[in-house]
């Protein structure tokens, strides 16, 4: 059994290098130099990261006063929490914070399980124009939301049926102002992202070999079985993965949370949105009249808004990035 070179004697490791004419030390310091290069990348990448957010907790810490002494540049030299305070006054904190998260909790679990379906149905069943709907999947994440703005505003605002609403009600259902067309769009794969999570699901089922299907169609079991206590649990990761995207994307949502529910519910992407428009009137001593706040103590306040909502998204992950990790690395391109 031949040794490696690490585990040679240093005059031992010399004589083997001479006799490979220089390669085990060219080797060696290839080997060095890549993992050196490695490590400073990942460095920098991390450092890029959270940068940002140690930059925003210390500025959060600040007195007004420091925000403009030129010395003061990441540690604060006169530490305060009320800036907190303020911030939670000016988001309607934790109501809004209570609400996004359940709001959000719901949407993410009725996507993920539409999803699931129809992610396995392209991946497994043939059916007419199937390629063409795959392709309107496709379309679906290249599009933006955005440009079906007006027609979802229309759809919800005369809500029908096949004229059955109107039939017996005299006019279509109103369903603007609740959370109702954000149920029938997550229910309905029409949600927020909801084509990226169809095509992560279908990529991982077309990788699973089809001899497990068919084994446990042998065996008995009905397509429902089958899919429940084979298919789903082994796609457990990538199912979690969908979930975290949806949950992240639905926290921080502003474009369906505006037109939906931005009047019947406190949800805090909006409020954080609207900090602004607020921060004026909230320190002015006179109800009646609005105060210019200085662009460095807005900067600041709204630094802690993100930051508040960013924090509950990074205790999510820790306890999950394991699985999200593996997940990833499951759903790549498999055909």
């Amino acid at each position: 059994m031949t040794l490696k070179a690490e585990a040679l004697p240093r005059s031992d490791k010399r004589s083997a290098n001479k006799k490979s004419g220089g390669y085990l030390f060219k080797s060696g310091v290839k080997r060095w130099t890549v993992s050196i290069v490695r490590g400073l990348l990942v460095f920098g990448l991390c450092f890029m990261i959270i940068q940002p957010m140690l930059t925003r907790f210390g500025t959060s810490l600040m007195q007004e006063k420091d925000l403009y002494d030129s010395t003061i540049v990441l540690l604060p030299r006169n530490v305060t929490l009320e800036n907190y305070s303020i911030v939670f006054d000016l988001t309607n904190f934790p109501r809004s914070l209570i609400n996004t998260a359940w709001t959000s909790l719901i949407v993410s679990i009725l996507q993920v399980i539409a999803c699931t379906l129809v992610g396995y149905g392209f991946a497994r069943y043939e059916f007419p124009l199937k390629r063409f709907w795959f392709a309107c999947v496709v379309l679906t994440i290249v599009v933006p939301p955005q440009t079906i703005a007006t027609p979802l505003y229309m759809y919800f605002r005369y809500f029908d049926i096949f004229g059955i609403f109107k039939t017996f009600n005299g006019e279509p259902l109103n369903l603007l102002s609740n959370l109702t067309p954000y149920l029938l769009m997550s229910a309905t794969c029409m949600g927020l992202k909801d084509g990226l999570y169809i095509y992560m699901l279908r990529q991982y089922f077309k990788g699973i070999p089809k001899s497990l299907e068919e084994a446990a169609y042998v065996d008995g079991c009905s397509t429902l079985r089958t899919f429940t206590t084979i298919m789903l649990p082994d796609a457990l990761p990538t199912v979690l993965s969908c979930f975290l995207f949806s949950f992240v994307w639905q926290w921080t949502d502003l474009f369906y949370t505006r037109n939906f529910i931005s009047k019947t519910m406190v949800v805090y992407s909006t409020e954080l949105s609207s900090i602004l428009t607020r921060m004026s009137r909230y320190f002015s001593q006179d109800a009646e009249k609005a105060i210019i706040v200085p662009p460095a103590r807005q900067q600041q306040l709204v630094s802690i808004g993100v930051l508040i909502c960013c924090i509950p998204l990074v205790i999510l992950y820790i306890f999950t990035q394991r699985t999200f990790v593996e997940s990833i690395a499951m759903s790549g391109s498999k055909e």
